[in-house]
């Protein structure tokens, strides 16, 4: 190197820090007075924006929006233990640290310095981390997969609960090697997005790129490799029939779930699809198009967001087939049922309820293609026919290993998502038969959110600070607004509805054996992540104090005198 090119890197590398003090600023914010114990508030830091969070007589400063959606987290909610949970999907951050707390956060927000003085808040920071388009704060990683020798962890799986374990193992220090087998070819993406908006680049929804996890995560992604079987006396993961092994210490399986087909005449026609992957995405999103005629057999939340998705396509025709009198009604009762049905009405989608499938028959001139889908002895002309009846686990593999799966196929877990009789081998996602906090009911649940954080647990178990999985589930789906829904235990005896489910305003409070166990919303935000919190401390309101007016909104639980009555 020449010498004046070495002058000028060494002053650069000398000036580094001080050019990076000077982008630092420390502004006066609001008055201290006008922030009271338990209060959030967005503030203005130049031309961005902060959240301050006041716990008792600390007062915290972070990023002000959440890193999933962008949504901003001081219309969610804050809890005397520090959590910030997201009005929309249920993220939550520590408010002290800025770190994850619960998915389907993939960032942490930044975290600044807060301090009291004349009687003013001042927060210092680098103006650039208070932008909206810089809001997540870069993995607090360890320097990782070099300081200790060993096999490391193996994933099976590349959906959710992998990323999130990964992300969560690095975050609490893990640094031993992380290898992920998947059957996909790409890296974990947000898979809620397939059905809700068909979208078809794994680049626009991939959480991390190949080379991100290689470089900044030291984890080894192995695609399109099919894993067969596993020994777990060798602690060693099979593939492709016994052509490969990959040998572990600790094993996590995540391999999700495999979309189920009717047993029906013409299942298998060419343009009857099942969306699980991005090239189901690929194939329905490019069939359902202008003109062409839908037939979709179930009316649960894949069937139905894959609906929403393209009712504005122009399409010819739009069939639903449901087992029920109305969509969604096992989960969330006839009157909602019925209010969304009417309003996929209103956009032109014709429903056949209490009905089931006999048969698929192909075009006429071409046996390959459903040409018609015959229900209740009607024949339902159709381009092409989306099967949304549910998934099963993908466990064909541990059945062939020799492990003693449940009823449904599914893996049973202790509260650490440990499988109980096998050495370091967990089990997380939709394959995860797992004990539910509060009424200690063993379920298994098939969500996107569920599997993120089981992975988080588990990640954070075997990065040496065993977390037991005691999260209220919180699910939602796009269905003209947004649905949210949170709930433990399954089934209930009542439901008391405030608001007007025909104009898609409501709260909906599930009851069973005297107390509230699930409550849905649709533009009642942030309702859902209040009782999903209410809900995991104890503190959700009676069945008769919600009849009687009471708003969940308006229980305490995030100043510190609350939490002291909590304790």
């Amino acid at each position: 190197m020449h010498l004046p090119s070495l002058l000028i890197n060494t002053a650069r590398r000398l000036l580094h820090p001080t050019l990076r003090r000077m982008s630092i600023k420390t502004l006066a914010v609001l008055p201290e007075s006008e922030l009271k114990d338990g209060q959030m508030k967005e503030v203005a830091f130049g031309d961005g924006k902060v959240l301050l969070s006041r716990l008792g007589d600390k007062v915290h400063a972070t990023s002000a929006f959440c890193t999933h959606y962008g949504a901003p987290l001081a219309k969610g909610v804050l809890t005397a233990d520090g959590r910030v949970v997201c009005p929309w999907h249920g993220a939550c951050f520590n408010v002290c640290t800025g770190d994850i707390e619960d998915a389907p956060a993939p960032d942490a927000l930044h975290s600044f310095q807060a301090k009291i003085s004349d009687g003013q808040i001042h927060v210092t920071a680098n103006p650039s981390h208070t932008q909206k388009v810089n809001m997540a704060r870069p993995p607090t990683l360890t320097t990782t997969g070099t300081e200790t020798g060993g096999k490391g962890v193996v994933i099976v799986g590349g959906g959710s609960a992998t990323f999130h374990a990964v992300e969560s193992m690095r975050e609490h220090g893990y640094k031993g090697p992380i290898m992920v087998l998947t059957k996909e070819s790409h890296t974990p993406v947000d898979r809620t997005k397939l059905s809700k908006a068909l979208i078809t680049d794994s680049s626009k929804i991939e959480y991390r790129s190949v080379s991100d996890l290689k470089i900044k995560y030291s984890t080894n992604m192995r695609m399109n490799v099919t894993v067969t079987s596993v020994d777990f006396g060798k602690k060693q993961v099979i593939l492709d029939d016994g052509k490969d092994s990959v040998a572990y210490e600790k094993l996590i399986l995540a391999p999700g779930g495999v979309p189920r087909k009717l047993p029906v005449p013409g299942a298998n026609l060419d343009n009857v699809y099942i969306l699980r992957g991005l090239e189901h995405t690929k194939k329905i999103d490019a069939a359902a198009q202008e003109g062409k005629r839908m037939v979709v057999i179930g009316s649960s939340f894949i069937s139905m967001e894959v609906v929403a998705a393209v009712a504005k396509r122009k399409l010819a025709s739009i069939d639903v087939i449901g087992m029920e009198e109305h969509p969604f009604e096992l989960v969330l009762g006839k009157e909602v049922g019925k209010a969304l049905q009417k309003y996929h009405e209103s956009n032109g989608v014709k429903f056949h309820m209490s009905s089931k499938v006999d048969k698929i028959i192909p075009q006429e001139g071409n046996d390959s293609l459903a040409g018609g889908v015959v229900v209740n002895g009607e024949t339902l002309p159709c381009d092409l026919v989306i099967m949304g009846v549910g998934v099963a686990p993908a466990t064909q593999f541990l059945k062939d290993s020799g492990m003693t799966l449940e009823k449904d196929g599914g893996v049973k877990v202790d509260e650490h998502m440990k499988v109980p009789g096998y050495t370091d081998v967990y089990a997380v996602g939709d394959i995860a038969h797992y004990p539910q906090a509060e009424t200690g009911e063993f379920r298994r649940i098939e969500h996107w959110n569920v599997a993120g954080n089981q992975g988080r647990a588990v990640g954070k178990t075997i990065a040496g600070s065993p977390q037991p999985y005691l999260k209220v589930p919180i699910f939602w789906s796009a269905q003209g607004q947004q649905l949210r829904y949170c709930g433990i235990g399954s089934g209930y005896d009542d439901i008391f509805i405030k608001g007007n489910v025909d104009e898609l305003k409501f709260v909906a409070y599930y009851i069973k054996g005297g107390k509230v166990v699930a409550v849905a919303t649709m533009q009642n935000d942030p309702v859902v992540s209040c009782a999903s919190e209410l809900l995991r401390l104890g503190l959700m309101p009676s069945p008769e104090e919600l009849r009687a007016g009471k708003d969940p909104l308006t229980v305490d639980m995030s100043s510190i005198s609350s939490l002291k009555k909590m304790q």
